[in-house]
């Protein structure tokens, strides 16, 4: 699978944007949360996964210590004998380590192109996450601004009922003084 290519799968399952998509997701109260690591394994193909196993061994301490494992010996064996199958200047070494470089390096490459694609459309879903946990921040910010106003409301009728005792009580004690 070329590298690109779960970005264009994603802009096509989405043509409308990924806002948009996330948009609809959230009116539909679904989620837009997935794992993306499991996504982009269960599409990878069997050279794909080789490639990624040889990088991640190639990167690692165990293989450098093989490595000069193997070259000491391999030095060893040719520096001690009488009649060695690669002699001092180890041609025969060059040509191996020249060959293993040849093929290691556009394996991690092909490994390495594969992981930036797999960042980008990791970054795409996080953004779509956080668009959507933005979508829902705003829609409780509504509810609560409703809540407030509702209850604001409330209040100022009950204030208006409040005055309004108060003006016929303030009324009444008028009419009391008065008739006194």
């Amino acid at each position: 699978m070329p590298v690109g290519e779960d970005i264009e799968r994603e802009s096509e399952m989405h043509p409308e944007g990924i806002a948009a998509h996330v948009l609809k997701q959230w009116q539909e109260r679904k989620p837009v949360a997935r794992d993306v690591n499991e996504v982009f394994a269960q599409q990878m193909t069997f050279g794909q996964r080789v490639a990624d196993a040889v990088a991640a061994f190639g990167g690692s301490w165990t293989f450098i210590g093989l490595f000069l494992g193997s070259m000491a010996v391999w030095m060893i064996l040719n520096s001690g004998r009488p009649h060695p199958f690669d002699p001092f200047p180890f041609i025969l070494l060059n040509l191996v380590l020249s060959c293993l470089a040849a093929l290691q390096a556009p394996v991690i490459m092909m490994s390495q192109n594969r992981q930036s694609a797999k960042d980008r459309v990791d970054a795409q879903h996080d953004y779509a996450v956080n668009l959507k946990a933005e979508m829902e921040v705003l829609g409780l910010h509504e509810k609560l601004d409703e809540l407030r106003d509702a209850r604001i409301g409330a209040l100022q009728k009950m204030l208006e009922k409040q005055s309004a005792t108060i003006e016929e009580l303030a009324a009444e004690v008028k009419k009391l003084r008065g008739a006194a």
